[in-house]
C-alpha cells in the first residue's frame, strides 16, 4: 500500500526549521558586519563584504581565557559525573539490598530541588572549604546537580541488559570490576554518551554558580565573559554576537557528535 505524504507534518517541520535557522542566520550574518554597516542596513541583508574584525576584537579581549576556563569546567564536570555514576548505576542494578535501593531513591529526590534553592548553603560550603573564586567552586556543585539525571539514565539503561549476560560473566570467573569493564561499559555506551552530552551542555551554559562562586577575571567562564562583553561592547552589537557565535561552536560540535545516542539513551528502560 502506497503511503500518503503527511503535509501537516511537513508544514510544521518547515515552520520549526525557520524558527531554528532564523536566529542562527541572524547571529552569523550580523557578526560578519562592521558596526557602521549594522546600523545602516537591515539586519536581514547580507553584508557587502565579509569582515572578521569583530572576531579579532573578541579574541584579543580576554575571550581565550574565558574559553579555556569553560573547557576546564566542562571536561572536569563530565569526568566526575561519568566516573561516579557508571559504577554507582551498576551497583544499583546488581545490588538489590534495601540500603542501596533507598540510597538511589534518595539521590533521585535531587531532581525536585532547583539549584537556586540551595545557592546559599552551597556558597557557605564553598567558602568554608576555601574554594571560593576558583574553578573547583564551579565544578563541584555543577557535577552534583547533574548526578540525579545521569543516574536515572544509566540505571534504566543497565536494567535493559539481560541478566543471563551477567551470569555468563560470573560463570567465566569474572569479578565485578571485570564485568563493569568488559560488559557494562560497551553495552551502556549510548547512555554514557547521553550523560556526557547532557552534562556538558549544562556545565558549558552554567551561569548561577559562576556568578555567585567566582569573582576575579582569571576564574571567569564564558557565560560571565559574555555578560562582561555586553558592557564592553554595549554599542558594538556585531562584536557581541561574534563572541556569542564563538561560544556556541564548541558545544555545538559536542552535540553533533553525540546526538545519535541521545534518544536511545534517554528512552532506555522506559519501555519495561
Amino acid at each position: 500500500m502506497k503511503s500518503r505524504p503527511n503535509w501537516p507534518a511537513g508544514l510544521f517541520a518547515l515552520v520549526w526549521l525557520a524558527i531554528v535557522v532564523g536566529p542562527l542566520l541572524y547571529l552569523v550574518t550580523v557578526s560578519l558586519r562592521t558596526r557602521a554597516e549594522y546600523l545602516g542596513k537591515s539586519v536581514w541583508e547580507m553584508p557587502d563584504a565579509l569582515s572578521l574584525d569583530n572576531y579579532v576584537t573578541v579574541l584579543t579581549g580576554g575571550f581565550g581565557q574565558y574559553l579555556l576556563n569553560n573547557v576546564i569546567v566542562t571536561v572536569a564536570t563530565v569526568a566526575i559525573v561519568v566516573l561516579v555514576t557508571v559504577p554507582a548505576a551498576y551497583a544499583v542494578v546488581r545490588n538489590l539490598s534495601p540500603f542501596v535501593q533507598r540510597g538511589f531513591t534518595l539521590l533521585l529526590m535531587g531532581l525536585a530541588i532547583p539549584a537556586q534553592a540551595t545557592i546559599i548553603p552551597v556558597y557557605l560550603m564553598i567558602t568554608r572549604m576555601q574554594l571560593y573564586d576558583t574553578l573547583t567552586a564551579i565544578i563541584l556543585p555543577t557535577a552534583a546537580f547533574a548526578l540525579p539525571v545521569a543516574m536515572l539514565v544509566l540505571v534504566n539503561s543497565l536494567r535493559d541488559v539481560p541478566r543471563e549476560l551477567y551470569e555468563a560473566q560470573a560463570i567465566d570467573g569474572a569479578g565485578p570490576m571485570r564485568v563493569l569493564v568488559s560488559l557494562v561499559l560497551p553495552l551502556a555506551r549510548p547512555a554514557i554518551m547521553t550523560v556526557v552530552v547532557y552534562t556538558a551542555l549544562n556545565a558549558w551554559n552554567g551561569f548561577l554558580f559562576p556568578l555567585v562562586l567566582t569573582q576575579s577575571e582569571s576564574s571567569r567562564v564564558l557565560t560571565l565573559g559574555l555578560w562582561d562583553f555586553q558592557g564592553q561592547f554595549g554599542t558594538n552589537v556585531p562584536a557581541l554576537l561574534a563572541a556569542v557565535t564563538l561560544s556556541v561552536l564548541p558545544i555545538f560540535v559536542v552535540y553533533l557528535i553525540g546526538r545519535r545516542f541521545l534518544l536511545s539513551g534517554l528512552t532506555a528502560g522506559f519501555g519495561k
